[in-house]
């Protein structure tokens, strides 16, 4: 096996280091502007050394080829308030130059038979380094606060049954994250009605929401 794990992970760590500042500043951006910022928050992580050697035995993956097939070793996840967010990071993440977009996975609308949905992106990204640089794959996972919550969730009660879950508890899962993505419809539909009604505005000048007779009456 690898003999410094340290020096191995030095770069993931750059990485998921400088991501995690580029892409909260994207928040950044949008909050200067006096705009909604699609992205809530970001989080980053490199992989434990148990979790990758655990990873290499369940997928036979030779230690050569450690680097260019385990796409997760660096991690990170935007969190976003509503569905239609994640689409719009994901735009935003095509168009940067300083990383490269290698794969894509829709799990929003396709989602996994456990109900686990998220944008899964592989990209490359170059890492600078004393030596000179270095491209490494690093995982980006854009979801929803509450496609987060049951994803964590989940997560915990997998390592709890090493991944055996008894038919019931799959079933109710399923359901549970089936309700996570009606909540977050929900809330979408919402945002858009209210978008909707504060940019109504009656032919009389009234308040938005008042009929004429009402904004009449009001004044007398």
């Amino acid at each position: 096996m690898i003999a410094n794990w340290d020096q191995f992970l030095l770069p993931y760590q750059q990485a998921v280091s400088e991501l995690k500042v580029k892409l909260r500043g994207i928040r950044k951006q949008f909050e200067n502007q006096n705009q909604r910022p699609p992205i809530e928050f970001v989080t980053g992580r490199v992989k434990p050394v148990p979790s990758i050697e655990e990873k290499m035995t369940r997928r036979h993956v030779a230690e050569e080829r450690l680097e260019k097939d385990m796409q997760d070793i660096a991690g990170l996840r935007i969190m976003c308030q509503f569905v239609e967010d994640i689409y719009q990071v994901v735009d935003l993440l095509r168009q940067r130059t300083d990383l490269t977009i290698l794969e894509e996975r829709d799990y929003i609308h396709n989602e996994k038979p456990s109900g686990y949905r998220s944008y899964h992106i592989v990209i490359e990204y170059p890492v600078q380094l004393v030596t000179g640089e270095k491209k490494i794959l690093a995982e980006i996972q854009v979801r929803t606060l509450a496609m987060n919550f049951w994803a964590t969730i989940e997560h915990s009660l997998n390592y709890k049954y090493q991944g055996a879950f008894p038919e019931q508890l799959s079933q109710r899962l399923q359901r549970a994250a089936e309700a996570a993505f009606k909540l977050d419809t929900e809330m979408s539909e919402i945002r858009e009605e209210i978008q909707e009604a504060q940019h109504y505005t009656p032919k009389s000048g009234g308040q938005p929401g008042m009929s004429p007779e009402t904004s009449h009456d009001k004044e007398d």
